[in-house]
């Protein structure tokens, strides 16, 4: 299993900072290059630069009122559902369908459930004790 991840590209993992002006105030965003790679796929499918749809993304998160302390591990959770939900199948990573226009209520339902059935089946039984 190990060789799966050891044996990547090591750029992979190398760390990139970025400077973008969100809402007029200048600010840095850095990132591991798997991410700014995610993020170019997530931005090129709403037709967006990735600095459009990260000020998107911040100003929707402060929209709905989410606390984004830590903004760079919102993009990376962003990063992480957009992968899963290609591999449950509910997007396609050739479609070059806006995400902005699927129904995305419906494939929140879907992904609860899915987070559920995982659950049930790999879930940690928190009653046992483990030894780390």
């Amino acid at each position: 299993m190990c060789q799966l991840f050891i044996n990547a590209d090591s750029q992979l993992w190398t760390c990139r900072t970025k400077s973008l002006r969100i809402d007029g105030v200048v600010t840095s965003i850095r990132l591991e290059e798997f991410f700014w790679d995610i993020l170019a796929e997530v931005a090129f499918r709403d037709q967006m630069s990735v600095n459009q749809m990260i000020t998107k993304l911040y100003l929707e998160s402060l929209d709905a009122d989410h606390d984004i302390g830590n903004f760079t591990s919102f993009l990376r959770v962003c990063c992480s559902r957009y992968l899963s939900l290609v591999a449950d199948g509910d997007l396609a990573r050739e479609d070059n369908q806006a995400l902005n226009d699927l129904d995305a209520q419906s494939v929140l339902e879907q992904e609860q459930l899915r987070a559920a059935l995982r659950k049930s089946r790999f879930g940690v039984d928190t009653s046992k004790s483990s030894i780390n």
